[in-house]
């Protein structure tokens, strides 16, 4: 053995380093509290950030009428330079006539259901929001239990499912989409530009 080790104070020290801490459970909490009530400090703004901090001003009702009819003319000043070449304002138009409307479907296409022992079926998909509600399907009038609707959609890829008496299904004449997260199984509808049924 060395003289460290014989020494009194040299294993009190070792004895209290291997000690196990006894903290408070609530200790934590008490200095988490302590540091939120502390003021966040603030930093000196930069040389921008003096230009850019917000001021108050105090206006006279004299002055703040003649700010706000400088506004009104520059306002009337701009307008003069927003119009057509025969004179009409272009302000104030509707988007509509300035822009060409897009159509809003390419195509229609039919979706058919063969359930015989059902009272009502719906179509949902991205088309309709979701609605269950929404899209009934017809009964035609055969006994084989053939349902149907007509569509106008956009040309694209549109995720779908039936609802047959609140349960849903998928189409069993379409691929099925990917896992949506919700357990239900939806087909998918491939429509081109221009197709029709």
């Amino acid at each position: 053995m060395t003289e460290s080790e014989l020494d009194p104070y040299v294993e009190w020290i070792a004895r209290e380093a291997r000690r196990p801490v006894a903290t408070d459970s609530a200790g934590r909490d008490r200095v988490m509290a302590a540091i939120r009530a502390e003021p966040v400090p603030q930093r000196t703004p930069k040389v921008w950030g003096r230009f850019v901090a917000p001021r108050v001003f105090r206006l006279s009702p004299a002055a703040g009428a003649l700010l706000a009819a400088g506004l009104v003319g520059i306002g009337v000043l701009a307008g003069g330079l927003l119009t057509n070449r025969d004179g009409r304002s272009s302000v104030g138009r509707p988007l509509a006539a300035v822009a060409p409307q897009l159509p809003v479907s390419d195509t229609v296409v039919r979706f058919v259901y063969v359930a015989p022992q059902a009272s009502k079926v719906f179509i949902v998909g991205d088309f309709n929001g979701w609605d269950t509600t929404k899209t009934p399907l017809a009964r035609t009038s055969d006994a084989g239990g053939v349902w149907t609707v007509t569509l106008p959609l956009a040309a694209g890829r549109h995720i779908y499912a039936y609802v047959v008496d609140g349960s849903w299904s998928a189409d069993p004449a379409a691929p099925l989409a990917p896992d949506d997260g919700f357990g239900h199984a939806n087909s998918v509808k491939l429509v081109r530009r221009g197709s029709s049924l």
